[in-house]
């Protein structure tokens, strides 16, 4: 079994993955806008162009999204993508990347059982925490 978050927008999907395969240096596999899915025809006016599912592979695990309609969209609550990083610099770059045009809900710093750990929600609207551990 694997376990494939699955994050859901409000029309900004293209944007926001694209924006995680440069911020996680990693690679989008799979993405298919509306417009050219079989249901194409039952797209609403102006979501041609949104998309109806992508995959983004981040080394082994994938990430997957969609937009969804606005009469179904709900903003993300009650989770957090954890995103555990070995090196403190890497931690530093991501969780700065994310941040910007987001909100710091707890800026990166050093814990009790981290080298950094910040949570805050990107500008796509996605909770996040970052996490470095110390070394043991």
């Amino acid at each position: 079994m694997q376990l494939k978050p699955y994050l859901t927008f409000n029309g900004q999907c293209k944007e926001a993955f694209s924006f995680y395969e440069k911020c996680f240096s990693a690679k989008i596999s799979f993405m298919m806008t509306y417009g050219d899915a079989p249901v194409a025809e039952h797209t609403p006016p102006g979501w041609n162009s949104k998309i109806i599912h992508s995959s983004l592979s981040v080394g082994e695990q994938m990430l997957q999204g969609a937009d969804v309609l606005p009469e179904h969209y709900q903003e993300p609550q009650g989770f957090s993508l954890s995103l555990n990083i070995d090196a403190p610099d890497e931690a530093d770059r991501i969780f700065n990347a994310l941040a910007e045009g987001g909100t710091v809900q707890m800026p990166l710093q050093q814990t009790f059982w981290a080298s950094r750990f910040g949570t805050l929600i990107d500008q796509f609207g996605t909770p996040g925490m970052i996490n470095c551990e110390k070394p043991a």
